[in-house]
């Protein structure tokens, strides 16, 4: 089994809860295995590569909340891409809300994903089968993920999605979106929920960046 793992994980119980998923199956676990940043994840790995001790799996999940210390990384899917080029054979594990197979599958040919388990009912069971079949190197899809219809659905955005894509396009920063919203007195307004939506849109559209989502929702007459 393996002796390394690191978890990136920002919600305290949740990181707690995969621990002990962990230590169920004798993977040791101590406070320098775990964090809520994805710099800080980085930093770990790098540490771990320094001292010839690298980490065997990562278990991340795909959007982490903005609060008021200063990131360089602020999603799961840099986070993934940043940790592979520090360590191409390192085994990625994702845990997320998320719970669309096609995502999943899109992330699995992408980054190069191991596993994806998403957050629901019986979730601690299906992250011990998920590790143990990574363990095998073998590529677990987790069979709770929802499966999509033959032809999926267009990407709806909503009135919100279209006010804060046209601000990014004019010009505004993502940080300073939140104030043009409480002018407009659009809700929500916080920073967090901009954050979240738009790496949810960009995840759902299998966009890496606010640029291309400009170009995309240009192109597609969205704004």
């Amino acid at each position: 089994m393996f002796k390394k793992v690191l978890i990136v994980e920002d919600h305290e119980s949740v990181n707690i809860s995969v621990q002990k998923t962990l230590t169920d199956l004798g993977i040791a676990q101590d406070y320098k295995n775990y964090v809520f940043y994805c710099d800080d994840a980085i930093m770990r790995i790098k540490k771990a590569i320094g001292e010839q001790k690298p980490y065997e799996l990562l278990i991340t999940d795909l959007s982490f909340e903005d609060d008021t210390t200063q990131q360089k990384i602020t999603t799961g899917i840099d986070l993934i891409k940043a940790a592979k080029a520090l360590q191409p054979n390192l085994k990625v594990l994702i845990f997320s809300i998320e719970n669309r197979e096609s995502i999943a599958q899109q992330l699995a040919e992408d980054l190069g994903i191991d596993a994806f388990v998403p957050k629901a009912r019986h979730d601690a069971k299906d992250l011990k089968i998920a590790v143990e079949t990574i363990f095998k190197n073998k590529q677990y899809l987790s069979p709770n993920l929802k499966q999509a219809a033959k032809i999926e659905a267009p990407f709806e955005f909503t009135a919100f999605d279209k006010t804060i894509i046209s601000l990014l396009s004019n010009g505004i920063a993502q940080k300073e979106i939140p104030f043009h919203l409480h002018k407009k007195e659009v809700k929500p307004a916080g920073l967090s929920s901009v954050e979240k939506r738009l790496n949810f849109i960009k995840t759902a559209l299998n966009i890496s960046n606010n640029s291309q989502l400009i170009a995309y929702c240009k192109d597609k007459a969205i704004i």
